[in-house]
């Protein structure tokens, strides 16, 4: 039979017969036959006799020790070996075969023994034990608990725990959570995705709210609401001429009106033109928990059927600037003759009343201004509105950029009506009523940004010396408007930027008030950093939600072919929606801006991408 080794290697224990030994080493035969060296330090045992038999003895006895009463009968307060174990253990019975079983035993329960030297031990504390056997048990039941959810998800059923956690497991999933392990393993199991498989037990929304459950969880963790900020007074301010009778211009579902005009006849010949600003900044101190709000949110969030605001509610409807009231303003006047020049402007801090809100929709098919004029009106301020025309025209031409012949461009809006009903608008850019509003902004932009710089003061300005345009804490030229000097001003309830630099701009006003932010202060750095990067995640989040009531709109109308304008490579920008894709089969020899016909292949409305295979080339043409 021979003389045989019980020795451990990689954490098992075997057997092997004897060849040939010294002091450091045993040569074996190992059971399945091969020769090999095996380091004193390894042997626990050296026996004689059948050494399967022996291995199989000791195994069966190791499964039958009771660990508990092993750990109590060691004790806890001292070092042990291996011998003195299955003494206490085994008693008067112990042997080679029971101190086996007993090395078998203390090596696979590390919690309760600790390994300390060769063949000797010592007992974990009861605390410690206690602790890791329920550590144990619980993750005994959470497994019992994941394997219960997958059996369900497997069965087409959505358990009440993981419909729960369905917003973070689709969107920022907590990968140790046992709702997202179960997912992850049922959607294993079935060779599908985890998306696929939320979809298939109904724990998916519908698919915009989907995304937007996606983009909150990203961008408003703390959820939309503003929670509750009260109304300060203000105090009196000084009150515009009675004359001023402001009106403003903006889309049917503007809320938030941050700028009005007014226009009115000097005795000198002239006009004194108004453009006035909401000013909110006049009630928001420095690091109170509004501004604390501001400077989180950055802007408003727009998208197709809804809005996040950047502003609390109440303060929106306080400061914007709503008809049939009079509202706290920032006003630029500007006197300017009959050849449309300047004389000279003003900036003041005032109350300025409202009269009318009118509504691009309403006004646009009857504001013609390049057509011959008649002194009727067929909506208010419609003479106001067409000598503004004439005022913003000679603006343009003054900074070097109207173009009557310039290609045209477009704007789209979406409307969701009853049923999920797509409707899109379709508006050229540059169209007459955008130009007079879009020039007056960039005169009050420009002037406000001027007078910023000329003080030294610190500011959020927009500048282009080249290249693209980008933020910068300090005025430089705008190459791509033909000015020295802008920034933005004239969306205080929407915009940050706004807000801080009519907060800058109020110190200048006001000679009780002092500047927000002094030149270099880290602070203004870190708002313009986070204002950028947040605006891009906002408006991709829009263009986003646009594609995707695009492709709503395509299958709603059962569109088969789309003309489209070549941008570059594969990349086309489709006629009459906001929709941007990529093409198979374009020639080679296709220009940018170029037109042509695709054929649409298909729709994925998860992946909100489009199908497309080029047809043919188009003419170029001046429309949608």
């Amino acid at each position: 039979m021979g003389k045989h080794i019980f020795y451990e290697e990689s954490g098992q224990f075997k057997v092997a017969e004897v060849v040939q030994e010294n002091e450091a080493t045993f040569l074996v035969n190992t059971q399945h036959g091969k020769r090999a060296k095996i380091k004193s330090s390894h042997v626990f045992l050296v026996f004689e006799g059948d050494a399967a038999q022996f291995l199989q003895q000791a195994s069966a006895a190791a499964a039958g020790i009771d660990i508990g009463l092993l750990w109590e009968a060691v004790g806890v307060e001292a070092e042990f070996t291996a011998a003195e174990a299955a003494s206490e253990y085994f008693g008067s019975n112990s042997g080679q075969v029971e101190l086996a079983a007993v090395l078998m035993a203390l090596y696979a329960a590390p919690m309760y023994f600790y390994k300390k030297n060769k063949g000797v031990f010592k007992a974990a504390p009861a605390e410690t034990l206690q602790q890791a056997l329920a550590a144990i048990e619980r993750r005994k039941q959470q497994e019992e608990q994941i394997h219960g959810w997958i059996e369900e998800l497997l069965a087409g059923h959505l358990p009440a725990a993981i419909a729960a956690d369905a917003k973070m497991i689709l969107h920022a999933p907590d990968k140790q959570s046992l709702s997202y392990k179960a997912v992850i393993k049922a959607a294993e199991q079935k060779k599908i995705s985890l998306f696929a498989l939320m979809q298939s037990v109904g724990a998916v929304p519908a698919l915009p709210d989907y995304f937007l459950d996606g983009f909150l969880l990203a961008e408003f963790p703390h959820g939309v609401a503003c929670g509750d900020y009260p109304l300060p007074d203000i105090g009196n301010l000084p009150v515009a001429d009675e004359a001023v009778r402001a009106f403003s211009i903006d889309d049917a579902d503007t809320s938030e009106v941050d700028d009005a005009f007014s226009v009115r006849d000097l005795p000198n010949g002239n006009k004194l033109v108004g453009i006035h600003i909401a000013a909110p900044s006049l009630a928001i101190d420095a690091d109170s928990a509004l501004e604390k709000l501001i400077f989180e949110r950055l802007s408003t969030v727009y998208y197709p059927g809804g809005k996040i605001t950047m502003l609390p509610d109440n303060w929106v409807a306080a400061f914007s600037l709503d008809e049939g009231d009079s509202r706290p303003a920032i006003s630029l006047y500007a006197e300017v003759n009959p050849q449309f020049e300047i004389v000279h402007c003003k900036s003041c801090i005032e109350s300025v009343y409202v009269d009318r809100n009118l509504r691009i929709e309403h006004i646009e098919q009857a504001f013609q201004p390049q057509q011959m004029r008649t002194d009727d009106e067929i909506f208010p301020h419609q003479q106001e509105m067409n000598w503004l025309y004439d005022f913003a025209v000679a603006r343009m031409q003054a900074r070097g950029k109207y173009d009557p012949a310039r290609p045209s461009q477009y704007d789209y809006g979406i409307k969701l009506e009853a049923g999920n009903q797509v409707r899109i608008s379709v508006r050229e850019r540059g169209a007459p009523i955008d130009m007079l509003v879009s020039e007056l902004m960039i005169f009050a932009n420009s002037t406000w940004a001027q007078m910023l710089d000329a003080a030294d003061m610190a500011g959020l300005f927009r500048v282009q010396p080249t290249g693209r345009v980008r933020m910068s804490t300090h005025s430089e030229p705008h190459i791509g408007l033909g000015l020295k000097h802008y920034a933005w001003f004239t969306s205080p309830l929407r915009r940050a930027t706004d807000y801080i630099n009519q907060k800058q701009l109020i110190s200048l006003l006001d000679p009780h008030a002092s500047p927000r932010f002094e030149p270099q202060d880290a602070m203004l750095f870190a708002v313009l950093r986070d204002f950028e990067s947040t605006y891009a995640t906002y408006n991709d989040f829009q263009r986003h939600m646009e594609a995707y009531w695009s492709l709503i709109y395509i299958q709603q109308e059962h569109l088969q072919e789309l003309n489209a304008q070549l941008i570059r490579d594969d990349l086309v920008r489709i006629e009459g929606l906001p929709l941007v894709s990529r093409v198979s089969g374009i020639p080679v020899d296709a220009l940018p801006k170029s037109r042509m016909k695709v054929a649409i292949t298909g729709v994925d409305l998860v992946q909100v991408s489009v199908g497309l295979n080029y047809i043919n080339a188009l003419l170029p043409q001046n429309g949608a």
